[in-house]
């Protein structure tokens, strides 16, 4: 029998790069997906407590041995809501993304709603593992614009950042991670069927204000790349600039223990 793995995303259910993911685990898995009905990127580990979260029962959005909802929330919301009330036994494993763009540095990590999804798998005691994908600047816009379709060199990039993604959540339902952590993995822009994976950790960086004031009292996000502070060639960030997949454990399980 197939282990079972539910998937969430924050670029919303329709993203092509969660359906290239779903496309890749169910070679390996039994698939469930529990996704924003809209993007909830920078959302972090936010919890929709002041509005009502609706659940719609989606299985046509994907091929037909994958169940699926698409869900009014963030992305903590859909792995909360579908562990504890949508699914009739806790899956082998957690996974979230494939993300539209890098979550690398400790500042983009905690940011993430990605991420989020996974930790809120690693909070009920699963096996969890955040996925995201490194776009080439001069693609980013179209690729976001389009809901994360690709197409030529960059896609045959993404589906093998999705094979090396099915690889990997297998070998950690095989041999699982430490309970209470999760992996970060990141791809880089030019990802192949060969490309290596190296251990990594978050790259400390100074990302400064994300705000540019665009009225008088009015502002608006702007992104910023931020400054490295300590630089490292074992780092995520580096790492990923040398073309190599970074994975990086982050570790929450001695949260609430005593000194």
């Amino acid at each position: 029998m197939k282990p079972h793995v539910l998937v969430t995303n924050d670029d919303g259910i329709e993203s092509a790069f969660l359906h290239q993911l779903v496309d890749a685990l169910s070679q390996h898995f039994k698939v469930s997906v529990a996704a924003p009905a809209f993007e909830q990127s920078w959302i972090g580990r936010a919890v929709s407590r002041h509005k009502e979260v609706e659940v719609i029962h989606s299985p046509s959005i994907f091929p037909q041995s994958v169940d699926a909802w698409a869900i009014s929330g963030t992305p903590t919301d859909c792995i909360n809501i579908a562990l504890g009330n949508l699914l009739p036994e806790k899956p082998d494993i957690v996974v979230s993304g494939i993300n539209i763009g890098y979550n690398t540095t400790e500042t983009l990590i905690l940011s993430s709603g990605t991420v989020a999804g996974a930790i809120e798998g690693a909070l009920w005691g699963l096996p969890a593992i955040a996925f995201s994908q490194c776009v080439p600047g001069d693609l980013f816009e179209a690729v976001r614009d389009s809901n994360g379709r690709t197409e030529g060199r960059f896609n045959d990039s993404l589906i093998a950042a999705a094979q090396h993604a099915a690889n990997i959540a297998l070998l950690a339902v095989q041999d699982p991670p430490k309970r209470g952590t999760v992996l970060n993995v990141n791809f880089p822009a030019e990802t192949t069927p060969t490309t290596a994976i190296e251990d990594t950790f978050p790259a400390k960086i100074e990302l400064g204000s994300l705000y540019k004031e665009t009225s008088p009292g009015k502002f608006n996000f702007h992104y910023s790349e931020g400054t490295i502070i300590e630089a490292h060639p074992q780092s995520d960030r580096a790492t990923l600039e040398r073309g190599k997949i970074s994975r990086s454990l982050l570790d929450f399980s001695k949260i609430g223990q005593k000194p």
